[in-house]
C-alpha cells in the first residue's frame, strides 16, 4: 500500500504546491493513523491566491455574467455535490471523526445551500426610492470584491458551503481558509466548482496555519470582506485587524447556549433533545445547549432519564453505520475537554456520569471521551461560563420563569438555545427575553438554511444563511437620475 494521500493548494483553478514546499500531516482522530499530507500555505501563497481572486473579479467574466447564468453555475455545483455525496461524506467522516450518518446530512446541506442561493440570485435586487428632488433614485446591489472565508473544523463542508454559495451568488470571488485540521472537503468543493465551469480564480483554497494564512488574508489590502466562524478570542483579533482596512466583517463565534425545560414540557421529546442538542458532533458545536435548566419539581426525574439515555449512547468508529458518537477531533482537544471535567469537580460540581476515556479496543486508540453530565453546579463556575466544546452537560434547577431567563442570560455569549413548554404565551415571553440570536421552542434544532443564523453579545456580529446573508456579501449603491427637461 502507498503512503498518505497528498493534497495541494487550489489557486486560480489549479492544484499547486505551497511556495515553501511545506506540508503537514492529517491524523485520523479515531485511529491516530496518518492518512493525508496537505500543502501548508504561507504569505507568498496568500499573495498568489488573492491576486488570482482579484483578477477574476476585475478582469474575468464572473462579474459580467447575468444572474440567471450565475444561478445555473451554482446549480451545477449542487448537482456535482450530490453526485459525489458518498465520497464527500466519507472524507468528512474520516477527517473530522463524525459519524457517517451525520456527515451525509451535512453534505446534503451543502448541496441544498448551493441550490437555495442559485434560486435566490435573480430574485434579490434594488428599488426605486421616492426622493424630494425632481428625479428618481435607484438602488443597486453591487458585489464587494475578494472575500476571505475562514472556516472552522467542526462542520467543515456545511459551513464552507453556507459562506461560499451566497458569496458567489452576489458576484464576489473568494479565498477559503479551511481549518488546519479539516481542509479536505473544501479542496474537493473547489475542484467541483471548476468542474461546474466556474472561471479560474473565482474560488481559491489555502490550507495552513491560521496564525499565518488567516492573518495574512485579513491584513491584505485587496481583501474587502472577511467572514469568520470560530472562537470568540480569534474573532476579536480579526475584528481588530480588519479595522485598518475598514473591511466588512461577519463573525459567528462561541456559544454557551441554554436549554430551558418547564415542568409542563413533553418529556418524551425534551429528554432526547436535551441529550443530542448538547452532545451532537461530540459536543463540538457552538450551538450546543450545554447549560440545562430544568424546573425544580421535575429536575430529579428529568436528569435521571437523561443520564440513562446518555450512558447508552453508542461510541464507535465514524464509518460504522451504528455509531452515534465518534471521537473528538484530536487527542489534544480531548485533553482540553478533560481538563474542564477536572475543573468542574474541583469547583464542587458532582459528575453524574461520563467524562472518562474508554480504554477498550478499538476505542482506546482514538480521541474518544464518554459524554458527561454535571449536577450541583452554580452559575459562576467555569464549566457554566466557559465554552467547553465537548460532550459535557451542566444541569441546574430553577423555580420561576424569571429565574430561568436570568440564568440563561448570565453568559457573555448569546448564540442559540431552546425553551420547552406547552404554554404558548410563556414560550413567546421567554423566547423574547432570552438574549440570543437563535432560539427554538420545543425543538433542539437551531440551523435552518432559509432563516438568518448568528449571535449577539460575544457570539458575533452579522448573520449567515437565509436571504439576510446576501446583505453581507453586497454593497448598496444609490444612483440619482435628474429628470428635469
Amino acid at each position: 500500500m502507498g503512503g498518505p494521500t497528498r493534497y495541494p493548494l487550489w489557486i486560480s483553478g489549479e492544484s499547486v504546491p505551497a511556495a515553501s514546499g511545506q506540508i503537514y500531516t492529517l491524523v485520523d482522530p479515531a485511529t491516530q493513523e496518518a492518512f493525508a499530507e496537505v500543502a501548508s500555505a504561507g504569505p507568498e501563497d496568500v499573495e498568489r491566491a488573492v491576486a488570482a481572486a482579484h483578477r477574476a473579479f476585475t478582469a474575468g467574466p464572473w462579474r459580467r455574467l447575468n444572474t440567471r447564468e450565475r444561478g445555473r453555475l451554482l446549480l451545477r455545483v449542487a448537482d456535482l455535490i450530490r453526485q459525489h455525496a458518498e465520497e464527500l461524506a466519507r472524507t468528512e467522516s474520516r477527517n473530522v471523526g463524525k459519524p457517517i450518518r451525520e456527515a451525509r446530512e451535512e453534505v446534503q446541506l451543502a448541496a441544498d445551500c448551493f441550490e437555495y442561493y442559485a434560486g435566490a440570485v435573480n430574485k434579490v435586487g434594488g428599488h426605486t426610492v421616492p426622493v424630494a428632488a425632481p428625479g428618481v433614485s435607484l438602488t443597486f446591489r453591487e458585489p464587494i470584491g475578494v472575500c476571505a472565508l475562514i472556516v472552522p473544523w467542526n462542520f467543515p463542508i456545511a459551513i464552507t458551503a453556507w459562506k461560499l454559495a451566497p458569496a458567489l451568488a452576489m458576484g464576489n470571488t473568494v479565498v477559503i481558509k479551511p481549518a488546519t485540521q479539516t481542509p479536505l472537503t473544501a479542496l474537493r468543493l473547489a475542484e467541483l466548482a471548476a468542474e461546474a465551469d466556474l472561471p479560474p480564480g473565482v474560488v481559491n483554497v489555502l490550507p495552513g496555519p491560521g496564525g499565518v494564512v488567516g492573518e495574512a488574508l485579513v491584513r491584505h489590502p485587496l481583501v474587502r470582506k472577511v467572514s469568520f466562524t470560530g472562537s470568540t478570542e480569534v474573532g476579536r483579533e480579526i475584528l481588530r485587524l480588519s479595522a485598518d482596512g475598514i473591511k466588512r466583517v461577519t463573525l459567528e463565534l462561541g456559544g454557551k447556549s441554554a436549554n430551558i425545560v418547564f415542568a409542563d414540557a413533553d418529556l418524551e421529546r425534551a429528554v432526547p433533545s436535551a441529550a443530542w442538542s448538547a452532545l451532537g458532533n461530540a459536543g463540538q458545536d457552538c450551538c450546543a445547549r450545554s447549560r440545562l435548566f430544568v424546573e425544580r419539581r421535575i429536575f430529579d426525574t428529568f436528569v435521571t432519564r437523561l443520564a440513562d439515555l446518555v450512558q447508552r449512547i453508542r461510541l464507535g468508529a465514524p464509518l460504522d453505520e451504528q455509531t452515534e458518537m465518534g471521537p473528538l477531533v484530536s487527542l489534544a482537544h480531548r485533553e482540553r475537554v478533560r481538563g474542564y471535567v477536572r475543573v468542574g469537580q474541583e469547583e464542587g460540581a458532582r459528575l453524574l456520569c461520563g467524562g472518562d476515556v474508554p480504554h477498550d479496543d478499538p476505542l482506546g486508540r482514538g480521541a474518544y471521551l464518554r459524554p458527561a453530565i454535571f449536577v450541583d453546579v452554580r452559575p459562576a463556575m467555569r464549566v457554566m461560563q466557559e465554552e467547553i466544546f465537548g460532550p459535557v452537560i451542566c444541569a441546574m434547577p430553577f423555580d420561576t420563569e424569571e429565574e430561568a431567563v436570568a440564568l440563561a442570560n448570565d453568559s457573555r455569549y448569546g448564540l442559540s438555545g431552546s425553551v420547552w413548554t406547552r404554554d404558548l404565551g410563556r414560550a413567546l415571553r421567554v423566547a423574547r427575553a432570552v438574549e440570543t440570536g437563535v432560539l427554538s421552542v420545543n425543538s433542539g434544532h437551531s440551523v435552518h438554511l432559509e432563516a438568518p443564523f448568528g449571535g449577539v453579545k460575544e457570539s458575533g456580529v452579522g448573520r449567515e444563511l437565509g436571504l439576510a446573508v446576501l446583505d453581507h456579501y453586497s454593497e448598496w449603491k444609490s444612483v440619482f437620475v435628474d429628470t428635469r427637461p
